[in-house]
């Protein structure tokens, strides 16, 4: 039996679940373009971000703030192809939660044109929202 790479599981399960319509090209992850926010209580910083449909990005997220911050975005995570999904949530593949001082990278490509809505799911009553936009 031939052994999977790490995160070709955790892919499956995030394409069972209708997050990913097809594979991710071959990219040259090094040279992905770094995207960072930053998590504060109670916003995102930046609260609008443009993404490039068929690039490569690595989203660098860190949690700056002093409370359990969420990157949630469903429509915009199932307009994405995701290198590594095994950074979303297992309970909730429709978000990455970050505990305080945590930072993570979402490595993925845009696939799907139009507006997203991002949130923190714990904190949109505080209006800790955001827009993403993929041309």
């Amino acid at each position: 039996m031939r052994a999977c790479r790490p995160g070709i599981f955790a892919l499956a399960l995030w394409q069972s679940a209708g997050l990913a319509a097809d594979p991710l090209p071959e990219v040259d992850w090094a040279s992905a373009r770094v995207v960072n926010v930053q998590m504060i209580d109670d916003r995102f910083i930046p609260d609008k971000f443009v993404f490039e449909r068929g690039i490569a990005y690595r989203l660098h997220m860190e949690n700056t703030g002093a409370d359990l911050h969420e990157f949630t975005a469903p429509e915009f995570l199932k307009a994405i192809a995701i290198r590594n999904p095994e950074v979303l949530e297992r309970t909730r593949p429709d978000e990455v939660a970050l505990q305080p001082k945590e930072q993570k990278d979402l490595y993925f490509v845009a696939r799907t044109p139009g507006r997203y809505q991002l949130t923190c799911a714990n904190h949109d009553w505080d209006n800790m929202v955001g827009e993403i936009t993929i041309k």
